[in-house]
């Protein structure tokens, strides 16, 4: 019997020291939102974290969700009561908007809800230039009007000129200073409108001096509204995608 209770003893014993003996990372984070300056080409968020625990804790893995995303450790193995961090850092390049990428960060942990910890980095990135509408178009048979695009550069984007570049036939297009600083009026217009065509427009920045950016705008003259029917093949216009007839 005492044999028994000898043994029942050790084996709770035996599991409390297991249990106090474990490694966990705390982190103070799992989320960063970044809010880069335009002319910024990296965004770079940290995640800080402390060993709580009473064991070594050892990195298995950390993996970016995308190419464009390069995460690293400071350390492969961290001791308790130890501090460090990882770094996410975001490649922007033309990139806009809003930018949801993710680390995946693998331990040996031996318990699975804590072995592996999601890190999430929002990028909030303002375009350069503001594109009101972002895309132009007529309806196959519409009259063939000009529309007009509002382009606004951003605060910290101080182009003073921008001028259009467009090898297109059926467009026309030019591009006017708006009532304030920072913006702009680009008109464009078809010639007609008898046939599914489109074209981008190259609009050429004086910022930066030493690189000047571009951008570029679609135009279109898209498919005239009917019954649904198999249209007749059209010959492709020499220089232009036959899938989509636009101008390259």
């Amino acid at each position: 019997m005492k044999s028994k209770t000898t043994c029942v003893l050790t084996f709770i014993l035996s599991i409390f020291l297991w249990a106090a003996a474990q490694a966990e990372l705390k982190w103070e984070q799992t989320a960063a939102e970044l809010h880069p300056a335009v002319g910024d080409k990296q965004a770079i968020a940290h995640f800080k974290y402390e060993n709580v625990g009473t064991t070594p804790v050892h990195f298995k893995s950390v993996h970016a969700s995308c190419g464009c995303t390069a995460a690293q450790t400071q350390k492969d193995q961290v001791a308790p009561g130890e501090k460090g961090e990882v770094t996410a850092t975001f490649n922007i390049g033309d990139r806009t908007g809003t930018q949801v990428k993710t680390v995946t960060v693998q331990t040996d942990d031996p318990d699975p809800k804590r072995a592996t910890t999601v890190l999430t980095l929002t990028a909030v990135i303002t375009p350069p230039l503001e594109f009101k509408p972002a895309f132009v178009y007529w309806q196959g048979g519409e009259e063939p009007k000009p529309k007009t695009v509002v382009v606004k550069a951003a605060k910290d984007f101080p182009a003073k000129d921008l001028t259009i570049k467009s090898n297109s036939q059926v467009f026309t297009s030019k591009i006017e200073p708006g009532s304030v600083p920072g913006e702009w009026k680009l008109e464009v217009q078809p010639k007609d409108t008898s046939r599914p065509v489109g074209t981008v427009l190259v609009i050429q920045t004086d910022y930066p001096k030493e690189a000047p950016r571009s951008f570029y705008l679609t135009v279109q003259v898209t498919v005239p509204p009917g019954p649904a029917m198999k249209p007749a093949a059209t010959p492709a216009k020499p220089g232009a995608s036959p899938a989509t007839g636009i101008e390259r």
